[in-house]
């Protein structure tokens, strides 16, 4: 389940996807590094890198972000 009222909000992916477009929103390079735009978000909001692999594949199945032929992501919009 994707959203749960047991859970606290910081370990939704909706709230984790929105703090992943933010941060790739302040960086002036559209293609962004998967290491770097996790130890941005795991600054912020302290997730492990299964939550954040969880988050990104949410934000792809939703046509926010992109992988790159690099292997970089990248926002759609």
């Amino acid at each position: 389940m994707i959203v749960s009222k047991d859970i606290n909000p910081e370990r939704d992916v909706y709230y984790l996807g929105a703090k992943v477009i933010e941060i790739m929103d302040k960086q002036q390079n559209n293609e962004q590094d998967f290491f770097d735009v996790f130890q941005r978000l795991n600054k912020q909001e302290n997730v492990s890198v299964s939550l954040f692999t969880l988050t990104l594949d949410w934000l792809f199945l939703a046509g926010a972000i992109n992988k790159t032929d690099k292997g970089d992501l990248q926002k759609c919009f």
